[in-house]
């Protein structure tokens, strides 16, 4: 087989591939084989018609669709390897010629994974905080360890408020008529959370037990249901219950509790040493961001829209498995949030293109520094992923290697040495006192 790459333009060229004639004769052979089975000809009985009656009654060409889906896939890849390039997205092929005793010649259209220009990637002054607990999040974290210990109380003498879980049947209807999804007994809401439409659940604050209330809202212009985006709705309200969250004292048996100790002031020491060693993990993955940003900031890259795409589908597909792990779906929280999936797509792209950036500047800079992943440290992985699933390294080895995904796992390994190595070549320079302000108020 012959293929020759010509590049016409940034990330875009064209593969022009010859496959021999043989080759065709063995695509023929086998597609003649595929059809044979479900060809009708009067005296014979299916796949048992002779190839030369075959070809006389439907002609040979009625086998080439299906002989060209069989050699087509497989001489691509062939020609991929050959020419050394990385498509990065569906070809566009133009299949030029194709027939018995002749060779097979198709163009493919590629686009390929884009050339990165390096910039500074050594030395770069990256900005650090210290991993300091101040009394302010000591107290946040004893205040959240409160809520997750705190018991639910029946409240009937007093209304509902922001804060307070809601049991209510709930019956909606637009233009007078009841809609889809629009009716529940019994629900659980948690006023402020605002997973129900805008202005529901402020509606529902102020009611008490056994009250009935007509509460009217309107759906959002962006709202996932085109039906019913943008109309005013009725939604006929019945509250049976109101739960009050009541928080735990924190003392001495609170920490009896929730700890090994018997003081609360042991418990608080130790919480403030978990709370230095968590900022420690989040700062350092702080400074790898960082340096990652800067080195990528500093190279020269055009990334194909198709990159960008298929990144866009990832973070969507992880988005949805980790809602499934809350006991929710992509329908449930479109509908929760008035959002379409293009919108959801749009917010991610901007995220996308960086994550796209970053690791096409990371693998060349893996190239650069000849950063690979040893055959211990994929070892090292295996064992770590065996134990945490309880199997041993051989068989999550098999499994990897018969999902194709071996080789992801030393790229990832890769991935992170190199960012390793980017930390350890960069300068460590404290963080002005606003910008330190800024990024923690960002992670509260």
């Amino acid at each position: 087989m012959k293929a020759t790459w010509e590049k016409i333009e940034k990330n875009l060229g064209v593969l022009d591939v010859e496959v021999d004639a043989e080759r065709v004769k063995e695509a023929l052979d086998k597609a003649f084989n595929k059809v044979v089975k479900k060809a009708n000809v009067p005296g014979f009985r299916k796949g048992k018609v002779p190839r030369p009656i075959f070809e006389s009654r439907f002609g040979v060409e009625s086998l080439y669709q299906d002989a060209i889906d069989i050699l087509l896939p497989e001489a691509y890849r062939e020609a991929v390897d050959q020419t050394d390039i990385f498509p990065v997205d569906r070809p566009e092929v133009d299949i030029e010629q194709f027939g018995k005793g002749q060779s097979f010649k198709f163009k493919a259209k590629v686009t390929v994974k884009p050339e990165v220009k390096l910039g500074e990637y050594k030395g770069l002054e990256v900005p650090v905080r210290k991993a300091e607990v101040t009394e302010e999040e000591l107290g946040a974290e004893l205040k959240r360890l409160q809520e997750r210990h705190a018991e639910l109380s029946v409240i009937e003498d007093e209304p509902a408020k922001l804060g307070d879980i809601a049991v209510i049947d709930f019956d909606g209807y637009v233009d007078g008529e009841a809609f889809e999804g629009g009716k529940a007994e019994r629900h659980s809401l948690e006023l402020g959370s605002n997973s129900f439409i805008p202005g529901f659940e402020d509606q529902v604050v102020g009611m008490s037990t056994g009250d009935f209330k007509d509460v009217e809202v309107t759906f959002p212009e962006t709202y996932h249901a085109e039906e019913l985006a943008g109309k005013a709705a009725v939604f006929k309200v019945k509250l049976h219950e109101i739960k009050r969250k009541v928080l735990p004292e924190l003392d001495d048996e609170f920490a009896k509790d929730v700890s090994e100790f018997d003081t609360l002031e042991e418990y608080k020491a130790d919480l403030k040493k978990q709370l230095e060693s968590r900022k420690e993990q989040e700062l350092k993955g702080e400074r790898e961001n960082a340096v990652v940003e800067r080195a990528a900031e500093g190279a020269e890259v055009e990334i194909p829209d198709a990159m960008i795409d298929s990144e866009v589908e990832n973070m969507v597909r992880d988005f949805d498995t980790r809602l499934r792990q809350q006991g929710m779906n992509m329908d449930m929280f479109l509908s929760f949030s008035g959002q379409t999936r293009e919108d959801l797509e749009s917010q991610m792209k901007g995220d996308a293109e960086k994550r796209v950036r970053n690791n096409l500047v990371l693998e060349v800079i893996a190239k650069q520094e000849n950063i690979t992943a040893s055959e211990e440290e994929v070892e090292e992985e295996l064992s770590a992923m065996a134990e945490a699933y309880r199997r041993s390294a051989e068989e999550i080895r098999s499994i990897l290697a018969a999902n194709g995904s071996l080789g992801s796992l030393k790229e990832e390994i890769t991935l992170r040495k190199t960012i390793d190595f980017l930390v350890e070549n960069s300068v460590a320079v404290e963080a002005p006192a606003e910008e330190a302000s800024k990024e923690e108020a960002s992670a509260e």
